[in-house]
């Protein structure tokens, strides 16, 4: 197992031993190192890399435990070849790059979905009627979270409530403070930078997968992922909590590297 790869893997299992073993003290290590929202009270400049080091909930050991070895697996398989070929500087390089990267994509596309957000709740503030908080609820797909659709509910029978635009209004607020909280952790975009690499650099090998009883050449997983990356994106489907575009995002970032490096040839393959 070449150096990076190796001490990459070690960083990363400490980093889960440190998160359960300060869980204990009643300190959550992802409120300092995961990624938040830049308008978040706990974002900090340094969560662009130091989420790449994080994975799981300490809440959640069994999630935890899944969640770091497939990644680790991925820097593993396809990380140890990547090293031999470029060398321990490039290619910690290339890791660490794809990881900020797709940090960056990740709070770029909360920027899209937040200001929307945070412009309706404004909005509704200056102007808390029935009507513009029903369709506030209704677009942003909040009907189904008990606390507005209480509200809704109520507000709609008693026209006359004079405290429901306020309770809406504190309701949104602290929902918008909560959301934005959430932090982002895992070295799953360094880790699909890393398989873009692979795929772009070996489109024809074939690779075994679980549960697919066929080999499959690399090119056509590695499109397959992004795609799949892509549509669940996309979908938002509720339950997901996956940031499928830091996935993307580190795929993108390794593709623009992949490009520059191939430019100039140096020590590219």
């Amino acid at each position: 197992m070449p150096t990076v790869v190796k001490n990459i893997i070690i960083i990363n299992v400490l980093m889960v031993l440190l998160q359960m073993a300060l869980a204990q003290r009643g300190i959550n290590l992802a409120d300092y190192l995961g990624l938040h929202y830049y308008s978040s009270e706990k974002f900090r400049w340094w969560q662009f890399l130091t989420h790449v080091f994080m994975h799981g909930d300490y809440k959640d050991i069994s999630m935890t435990i899944t969640h770091i070895f497939f990644n680790m697996y991925g820097v593993y398989m396809f990380g140890t070849v990547l090293e031999q070929i470029w060398g321990p500087k490039r290619f910690l390089i290339f890791y660490l790059i794809c990881g900020i990267g797709a940090g960056f994509c990740y709070m770029g596309v909360l920027q899209l979905q937040y200001a929307d957000l945070h412009h309706v709740i404004v909005n509704f503030e200056q102007h808390p009627t029935f009507v513009e908080y029903g369709q506030l609820v209704r677009h942003h797909n909040l009907a189904n979270i008990p606390y507005f659709k209480e509200i809704l509910t109520f507000w709609g029978q008693h026209a006359d409530c004079g405290d429901c635009a306020s309770m809406a209004a504190k309701g949104l607020n602290q929902y918008y403070t909560e959301i934005t909280n959430i932090q982002m952790v895992g070295a799953s975009g360094a880790v699909f930078g890393i398989l873009f690499a692979f795929g772009y650099l070996f489109p024809n090998t074939e690779l075994m997968i679980m549960f697919i009883p066929v080999p499959i050449k690399a090119k056509w997983l590695i499109g397959g992922y992004a795609l799949v990356e892509l549509f669940l994106g996309f979908g938002q489907f509720q339950g997901d909590d996956v940031a499928h575009f830091a996935h993307i995002g580190g795929m993108i970032f390794a593709f623009i590297l992949l490009r520059i490096w191939k430019t100039n040839r140096a020590n590219f393959y």
